[in-house]
């Protein structure tokens, strides 16, 4: 059972899983050194990944120009190649980075910038239009917003861009994006541990796409019990904001005891934790679009297989409410 879904209002069709495109970026730091990359990264196995996730019938890919410091849009610019047509491209604009030393360097909120983030990310990616564009500064304040909304309207008008979104947790931000005509999405943060029932409700409110980032819990969905080793990784030095680790990049035992309570469900059908894990999210609104992370063909092949088992059934939602206590 292939399940598809509808882009906001922008009618564009994408497979149900997105691809997202964080890992495949590899090691990146900020300028303190605190590593912002999932670790080290195997170029030509992100491009096999890739290739299978197409021919499993993925058709939605999200990167951002900052992933690896532009190393994720090149890999899966080189990845898509004359496949290109074929998919739905999203990526993200509004850090500042150096290419040469893979390194976070500040942001740019000026409608200036963005129109050279989109040039730079055009050429990466190798295409001459973005589908998906998206504010990648999730605490702007949304004053300084709305010229950004009205720059992309201009990129649209233009055929650079056909649609846009704002990567935000806050559905006050999300909305002054949505009142532009090509707003047709808002990325936020949605797993089985972590609900957010108000962007859900903005999203079918307004008929928005809701692009899930962390669909997976950084992981943890997917079964990983004990934190990364590789120093290059972001888990193993885990900033505030990242929820689900502790000190030395070790689990945190309640979420640990929370997946363990849902397992038996998650895994029912003969899915996997991490395609129960998905099928939750498709479950919870048809406006969703979960984009779990990859490195390996054996990652897409997971992933991408959980569009055959479909959603979990409004029972299996219920009692996984009661077993959380939500």
């Amino acid at each position: 059972m292939e399940i598809t879904r509808t882009l906001g209002r922008s009618g564009i069709e994408v497979s149900a899983v997105g691809f997202g495109c964080w890992a495949i970026g590899g090691e990146w730091q900020d300028a303190d050194g605190q590593p912002l990359g999932w670790g080290k990264v195997d170029d030509e196995e992100s491009v096999r990944a890739v290739h299978r996730a197409l021919d499993l019938g993925v058709t939605f890919f999200d990167t951002a120009d900052t992933y690896g410091a532009g190393h994720s849009e090149r890999v899966l610019g080189r990845a898509l190649g004359k496949r290109r047509d074929d998919v739905v491209l999203a990526t993200k604009w509004g850090n500042v980075f150096d290419e040469d030393t893979r390194t976070l360097t500040g942001s740019d909120h000026t409608p200036e910038y963005a129109r050279r983030a989109l040039t730079a990310s055009l050429q990466r990616l190798g295409t001459d239009r973005i589908d998906l564009y998206q504010l990648h500064l999730s605490d702007l304040d949304p004053a300084l917003a709305v010229e950004l909304r009205d720059l992309c309207e201009e990129l649209v008008n233009e055929g650079l861009i056909r649609a846009y979104a704002w990567s935000t947790d806050d559905p006050v931000r999300a909305a002054v994006f949505a009142q532009g005509e090509h707003c047709t999405a808002v990325q936020y943060a949605l797993n089985v541990l972590q609900d957010a029932p108000e962007m859900l409700s903005l999203c079918e409110e307004l008929d928005l796409a809701g692009i899930n980032r962390s669909p997976l819990a950084m992981g943890l969905l997917a079964g990983k019990r004990q934190g990364p080793k590789d120093a290059g990784d972001i888990r193993s030095k885990p900033p505030a904001w990242l929820q689900g680790f502790g000190d030395g990049a070790a689990a945190d035992p309640e979420w640990l005891a929370r997946i363990d309570a849902l397992k038996e469900i998650l895994t029912s059908s003969g899915r996997t934790l991490a395609q129960g894990a998905l099928a939750w999210i498709w479950a919870r609104s048809p406006k969703t679009i979960p984009i779990p992370g990859f490195r390996s063909v054996a990652q897409a092949e997971q992933n991408a297989g959980a569009m055959e088992k479909g959603p979990l059934t409004a029972e299996q939602l219920t009692e996984i409410d009661s077993l959380l206590e939500r």
